[in-house]
């Protein structure tokens, strides 16, 4: 079978309490791990999408309607929705596996994510995947 769930792939999570939100892939376990014996991911997505700005806005609204809120998750394979769409956001030395394990570490990646998302959002590139699925 061909490998196409990669490192960069935007999905979207079917399942929990993301469900719906999109997402992208920032390193995949295949073969699975001791504690988790099945397919899954590690997956940082938009956890609040950035809202519509309008010309009349001024720049002080524009920078609060251009913000995002990030997640971190592992997920299992059978619960995310793999869609056409590639991101090219480079997120491996900010999330690490390591990093959900305490809280302030996964505040801290939380963090330099939304840097990263935001920075992506306002530079005009990728943006399916910070539009909401429905609204």
């Amino acid at each position: 079978m061909v490998k196409f769930l990669k490192p960069g792939k935007a999905v979207i999570i079917l399942q929990g309490r993301f469900a719906g939100r999109k997402a992208v892939i920032v390193r995949c376990f295949d073969e699975g791990t001791r504690d988790r014996p099945y397919g899954h991911c590690l997956v940082a997505g938009i956890l609040k999408y950035p809202k519509k700005v309008i010309r009349k806005d001024s720049a002080k609204k524009t920078a609060k309607k251009s913000r995002v809120k990030a997640f971190l998750k592992v997920v299992n394979y059978s619960h995310i929705m793999p869609t056409r769409y590639t991101l090219d956001v480079d997120l491996k030395d900010a999330v690490t596996l390591d990093a959900l394990q305490s809280r302030d570490k996964k505040v801290a990646s939380c963090k330099e994510t939304k840097a990263r998302f935001e920075e992506r959002f306002k530079a005009g590139k990728n943006r399916w995947f910070f539009t909401k699925l429905r609204f």
